[in-house]
């Protein structure tokens, strides 16, 4: 797992809100590497330190660090999406500890999820395993869940440019890079066609 900063091992440091300092549990789990404290400040500075009001969607949590991290800072809710057990029973505990009432943990593939969701968000964490080549296609299957003015947080091994997306914000961090995006493909500036 890769992080900056000194870390107990099994855990990680909520860096901002509510829950500053709090701990969260990471499951032994291969392949899972929680987004380090530096870039989830970065990546919460640019979105702003107040989310509150907002709906989040966590579609690979992993170790739950960015869904809780929205949490801290106000988010009126957080939906985790992941697939692993034991990864599902570390962020079960994790809520537990903090008391997250907002947060909700679903048991799903990304994919399942998304083609059942039907609740918009007004930003989405997408920090997929790494050379699976699932950010492009997903970005395709987000529309439909986006919220007006939504923005979509991507980790990836190299930046990501897709056709209809807006880059708001880029950088890099070691091997990562990360980046913010906004849809903007429709002509009606983020509505839906329904106003």
């Amino acid at each position: 797992m890769n992080s900056t900063g000194a870390r107990r091992a099994g855990t990680l440091r909520i860096v901002g809100g509510k829950f500053r300092s709090r701990r969260l549990r990471v499951a032994a789990r291969p392949g899972l590497r929680p987004t380090p404290d530096r870039v989830r400040e970065t990546l919460f500075n640019w979105l702003g330190q107040d989310l509150s009001g907002l709906a989040c969607l966590d579609l690979y949590a992993g170790s739950g660090a960015l869904g809780f991290e929205a949490a801290s800072r106000g988010a009126a809710r957080v939906v985790l999406v992941e697939r692993d057990r034991v990864a599902l029973a570390a962020l079960a505990k994790s809520r537990a500890e903090l008391g997250a009432a907002e947060v909700e943990i679903i048991a799903a593939d990304a994919d399942a999820y998304l083609k059942r969701a039907t609740e918009r968000f007004d930003v989405v964490f997408l920090d997929p395993p790494f050379r699976q080549n699932v950010v492009p296609p997903l970005l395709g299957r987000l529309e439909r869940v986006l919220g007006r003015q939504a923005r979509v947080y991507i980790e990836s091994e190299s930046p990501i440019t897709a056709a209809g997306w807006r880059e708001l914000k880029r950088d890099r961090a070691g091997q990562v890079s990360y980046q913010l995006l906004q849809w903007s493909g429709d002509d009606q500036g983020g509505l839906s066609g329904n106003v």
